[in-house]
């Protein structure tokens, strides 16, 4: 892994190099990078006058940057943020804080690319980094409950394995998941406490149940925003105190695991209507890591898709594809997001003979692009024509202001290789303000 140091100050370039040196003495300490180098840490000074040449380079390239301000040197930290520094950081004449600073990050970057991580949830996007990196944090080095949200598809249960792999509690046990959807109200969460024989009809012997099975290890509840309204203040119990009952049952039973929570839904719509109870909402999301969809991830799509197809056939080597096939890919939608491409693979696989690349034949009729291809045609539509055409179907104003903010978010994000905040630094907004955006628009 490269970092980079540029203070300015040579006292305190040295200081900071000499600790860093001597604890990670494989890192390469890089003072006046190129764009490829900027791989791992940039530690520059909020004076550095290519600063944001150096945020621009990070961003693209998946890389931290620590600015350094002097004490009296006051500096608009969220301005920074948004623009894609890691975190902004004063010097006080010890190089500690940006020491402790730097190997944490150096910590969350090793255990993103070991095999636990990395061969699990498969991408080198951005977007993907980043929440890598914040379920990696929650994971190793907090203990409380972790939801994780996005869109259908999107590798939510992967993550959750993840997780329960890095895990820094030292459970010993197993990862057992359930599918809120599937439990019935009127047994009264028999699948996740169990149940006495006799408790009800049909309880012809005993059952431990998910909290038992999960005891020592991590119990997943996977669609957690379809859970039963009246379970959710029997599982706050067992969440806060670690107590349950069997259905049927007197005594209570122990249990210790980490809970992980997924859904696809915005619970916090769902606690405002309503329909989940914010004292379990907020005991769930003690953190809370975001899955990117596949179209916030373009620089993953084509490697993805040659791995599943490879993944299909058997082969060990990547699957190549013919440039045709590949524009076709880019433009094609993935509703499905991880789980539609990996289908359209196995389609196309089952298609594929020889070792030679996809070509345009290996595409199913129904996931082939209708018409010609656009990109040889030197009369493609203009933002001025699209608007025409929306007036022409009675769109206002307003609903146009809409329309040309989406067109101008969508290309912010793929000219940002997926990244929500190079994207939000490149439209002046806060990533906040671009996913709240993106989300409303999705609903």
């Amino acid at each position: 892994m490269t970092w980079v140091l540029n203070l300015g100050v040579g006292s305190r370039t040295k200081a900071i190099a000499r600790a860093i040196s001597g604890a990670h003495p494989d890192l390469r300490l890089v003072t006046s990078p190129e764009p490829g180098e900027l791989t791992g840490v940039v530690v520059c000074s909020t004076f550095s006058r290519d600063l944001e040449q150096t945020l621009a380079m990070a961003a693209s390239s998946n890389a931290h940057v620590i600015v350094v301000s002097e004490a009296g040197h006051r500096l608009e930290p969220w301005s920074l943020l948004a623009c894609g520094a890691t975190d902004l950081m004063i010097w006080q004449d010890d190089p500690r804080p940006i020491q402790a600073r730097l190997e944490r990050l150096i910590e969350v970057e090793n255990v993103v690319e070991s095999p636990p991580v990395a061969d699990v949830i498969r991408g080198t996007s951005p977007a993907l980094r980043q929440a890598l990196r914040d379920l990696v944090t929650a994971a190793k080095f907090g203990g409380g409950p972790i939801l994780i949200t996005g869109e259908t598809g999107t590798g939510k249960e992967l993550a959750a394995k993840v997780a329960h792999a890095v895990s820094a509690a030292g459970r010993s046990g197993h990862l057992v998941v359930v599918d809120c959807t599937t439990i019935v109200p009127n047994l009264s969460g028999s699948e996740l406490f169990g149940h006495e024989r006799g408790a009800f009809t049909g309880a012809v012997s005993v059952r431990t149940g998910a909290c038992a099975a999960a005891n020592g290890g991590t119990l997943m509840l996977d669609e957690v925003g379809e859970l039963p309204l009246e379970l959710q203040p029997e599982l706050l119990r067992v969440v806060q105190e670690g107590m349950y009952k069997r259905v049927g049952a007197d005594t209570w039973q122990h249990t210790s695991f980490r809970l992980i929570c997924a859904t696809n839904r915005v619970l916090e719509d769902d606690v405002t209507a309503g329909r989940f109870r914010a004292d379990f909402y907020y005991r769930i999301a003690a953190y809370s890591v975001q899955l990117p969809p596949l179209r916030d991830r373009p620089g993953d799509l084509i490697p993805l898709f040659r791995s599943f197809v490879s993944e299909a056939q058997g082969q060990a080597e990547p699957a190549e594809v013919t440039p045709e096939v590949e524009v076709a890919l880019r433009r094609r939608e993935y509703p499905g997001n991880l789980r539609d491409l990996r289908q359209l693979a196995h389609r196309v696989a089952s298609r594929h003979v020889g070792p030679g690349p996809v070509t345009p034949g290996d595409l199913p009729p129904s996931d082939r692009p209708l018409g010609h291809d656009s990109t040889t045609d030197n009369h493609a539509p203009t933002l001025m024509d699209s608007i025409r055409q929306q007036l022409r179907q009675g769109m206002t104003l307003r609903e146009l202001r809409d329309y040309v903010a989406d067109l101008a978010v969508t290309a912010a994000i793929e000219e940002s290789g997926g990244s929500i905040r190079a994207a939000a630094a490149r439209l002046g907004v806060t990533d906040r303000a671009l996913q709240l955006r993106r989300a409303k628009r999705r609903t």
